[in-house]
This record gives structure tokens, sequence and C-alpha cells, in this order.
């Protein structure tokens, strides 16, 4: 956090991760319009967010990466790529998107977008048990169809149903170094996309990618912590975290603390990795994290919406 000399208010350093809202709503066609077009509302108010404090963006990609994966399984000449390569092409391919819709609306600002690298653990048992929902919702009948005819495997998102991959646990970020150098020179950088490129490292050093997609709120954690940011926000589909979600009883949590969020069970596909998220951060730096509607990013920041998770007392 730093102040300009003037008298003004320090900036903060906020991680602000997008969900696949932020491109797309559900049910919504994957077209390049579309996208287009959520992308430009979202850097609308990340624009606005940048005009006080200092912004690292990223996103989800799931939905795109799906398709890309339905796309490249088309074409029966050559194989498929691998999640990787795919996961590459995602985040080249939406930090495109944001990065000049950024630029469209803060010219006087830089923003870059860096293909960025995360390791995880070849023995992670996520490997073994897959639970990351990529591409688009099917019928029971379609995703059934699906699983049978190329491998997948299939289970519940809502009422309807999704592939999902591996999502092994990051462990570190390998361009950290240069995503902090270009933070630290004034610009908005677009990095960590999809929850970055899966790689393994061996015991000489060298990279090689894996089939498996990490997820993006976890991952904007690590590069929150990474960068020694004061506030890590998370945007999605959702007002705020519910108690009781899915009962009668449910109601949002305004305030709260890592440890009041253990004691509560959230779904693993969705809110779960947010509030894990949010825990592991505040634990760790001291720092403050918030979840809640893209829309809302402003108030969610200035901590009137969505849900606000700072360290426990005594902490």
């Amino acid at each position: 956090m730093s102040g300009d000399g003037n008298g003004r208010a320090p900036r903060r350093r906020l991680v602000v991760a997008l969900g696949g809202n932020a491109l797309l709503r559900r049910g919504e066609p994957l077209t390049a319009e579309i996208q287009r077009r959520r992308a430009g509302e979202a850097m609308n108010l990340v624009a606005e967010l940048a005009a006080k404090d200092d912004v690292v963006l990223t996103h989800g990609n799931g939905p795109q990466v799906g398709l890309l994966a339905l796309q490249a399984s088309a074409y029966p000449d050559v194989p498929p790529y691998p999640l990787d390569v795919l996961g590459a092409e995602s985040e080249g391919m939406i930090g495109y998107v944001l990065e000049q819709e950024l630029q469209n609306r803060l010219p006087d600002r830089s923003a870059v977008t860096i293909l960025t690298q995360v390791v995880v653990d070849k023995d992670d048992p996520a490997f073994r048990a897959p639970t990351k929902p990529i591409g688009p919702v099917y019928t029971e009948e379609q995703a059934r169809r699906l699983e049978r005819e190329r491998g997948w495997t299939i289970a519940a998102d809502g009422a309807h149903f999704r592939r999902v991959v591996p999502s092994p646990q990051p462990l570190s970020i390998v361009e950290i170094s240069a995503i902090r150098m270009l933070v630290d020179a004034g610009a908005i950088v677009v990095c960590t996309g999809g929850g970055g490129i899966p790689v393994v490292m061996n015991g000489a050093g060298t990279l090689r990618g894996v089939e498996a997609v990490i997820d993006k709120d976890l991952a904007a954690e690590l590069l929150a912590r990474s960068l020694d940011a004061d506030f890590l926000l998370m945007l999605t589909d959702v007002d705020a975290v519910m108690r009781e979600w899915g009962t009668p009883d449910a109601t949002s949590i305004g305030r709260t603390t890592p440890a009041e969020l253990r004691t509560m069970q959230f779904a693993n596909g969705s809110m779960g990795p947010k509030v894990e998220a949010a825990c592991r951060f505040v634990e760790a730096t001291g720092g403050t994290a918030a979840i809640g509607s893209l829309d809302d990013a402003v108030r969610i920041v200035a901590g009137e919406a969505g849900t606000t998770v700072t360290p426990d007392v005594g902490a």
C-alpha cells in the first residue's frame, strides 16, 4: 500500500478474480460477440476500481476451454490438444479481449496479458478424482452419451451436467517475478487466467504441461499472496456467500472471519473454492478478501455489499 505524496488516500493492491459470468451468463451461447460485450461491461467496473487502487486481474476459463476441447475433437485427423495447451489458448484469447477493453477505457494506463504457468504436484490426489467443471452444460442424456463416446468424467452442475477434469492445488507461479515487475511499474496485469497453465517440475527444474484445470480462485489466492496484495476480490454471479444455501433458511453473510466460515459446508464445484481461497488469503496475510456479484464490485470493495472476510480476533 502506498500514497501518492499529495495527501490522497494510499493506493491498495487489489487482485480481482472474475468468474465465468464476466464473459458469459449462464445459458448464453459461447459466441465471440457475446463474450466481447460481457467483457466490456466487466471492464467498466474494473476501470472504476483501477482509478483508486492498483489492480491485478485474473479470470475463469471453464466454458471457453471446454469449447476449445470440443472444437479440437471435431477434427479427427489430429489428436485433440491436451488441456494445458487449451488452457494457454483460452488464457491468450480471454486476456486479449480483457486487455483491449481495459485500454479502451483507460488509454493513459498500460494493460498487459501474461501467459502464466502454475506449478502443481504430479502426485496430487486430484488427478485420481476429477471435480472441475469445464465446457457447456448438457442434459443427462447428452452427458451420458459423451461419457461413453469420449471417456469423459461427468458430474451434475445444478439441474444440468458438465464434463469434470482434475483440479490440482496450485503451488507456485512461474512468471511471478515478471508479473511483480509490471505491477510495480503501474501496469494493469491480466494473468493466471483460468487458474494458469498447469505444469509439473522435475528435480532439474524442467517444466512439463499436465492434463488438468487449476481452480481459478485458489490460483488467485496464490497470486495475491505472492504479490503482497492488500485485498483479494472474487466476483461471481451471486450477491454474497449464503448460510444454509439451498434451504428455506438461507441468509447472506455480510462480514465474517475464516474461523466462522470453516464451520460451514459449501459446494465443492462453486462456492467452496472461493471460501477456501478467502480463508487462506486472510489467514496467511492478515489482509481482506471479499466475495460477491460482479455488478457490485465497487460497492464490495467499499464494504457496502457482498461478503467480506477479515482476520479472526486475536489472529
